[in-house]
């Protein structure tokens, strides 16, 4: 798609190429420099909310408990219509917000909470296949339980958003969004 050239991203245009796909209308494109992630559609930007990711420096290795960098897709939506704060393990829903665990408070791990976008790592041997995959390492963009230490990097490789961010993005977004994840 003709937008793809305007973002100005030759990492990502070539990432594109090679994985051989056509870009559908909406794209992420975080940057974790920054703590920004940007949903563009047709190359326009939609919004932009602020975002944190892994405790541990960026790697697309298994067991690195790093955010995977490179490009991915959007590959299921989980948790429409869960209240704000709801705790998912295994991607099911537990019934309860995080605040009302009885491990809430400040020592408290970090849940996976409010929706789940998951993501598939595109890249063959970079984020996508033996040892390197980030759909088997369970990678997503989901809430925090921690939204006083928000944007302090805590998780163990996702992406993490405030309630009412992942919540508008979630239903902006479809499933097979392309995102692009850079330094």
């Amino acid at each position: 798609m003709p937008y793809l050239n305007e973002l100005g991203n030759p990492a990502l245009q070539r990432a594109v190429r090679q994985c051989g796909i056509e870009p559908p209308d909406d794209v992420l494109l975080i940057s974790l420099g920054e703590k920004k992630l940007r949903h563009l559609h047709r190359g326009a930007l939609v919004n932009s909310y602020p975002c944190s990711s892994s405790l541990r420096p960026p790697s697309c290795r298994e067991n690195s408990y790093g955010t995977p960098l490179g490009l991915h897709k959007v590959v299921e939506k989980i948790g429409d219509g869960a209240p704000a704060g709801m705790v998912f393990i295994g991607r099911e829903s537990t019934g309860q917000c995080y605040w009302e665990r009885a491990d809430a408070g400040p020592e408290q791990r970090m849940y996976v909470t409010t929706r789940i976008l998951r993501l598939r790592g595109l890249e063959a041997g970079r984020n996508a296949g033996p040892g390197v995959d980030t759909f088997d390492r369970f990678v997503y963009i989901h809430g925090t339980c921690h939204p006083e230490r928000f944007p302090e990097n805590l998780s163990a490789g996702c992406i993490i958003l405030l309630d009412g961010d992942l919540i508008a993005l979630f239903d902006a977004v479809p499933e097979g969004s392309l995102l692009w994840i850079e330094l």
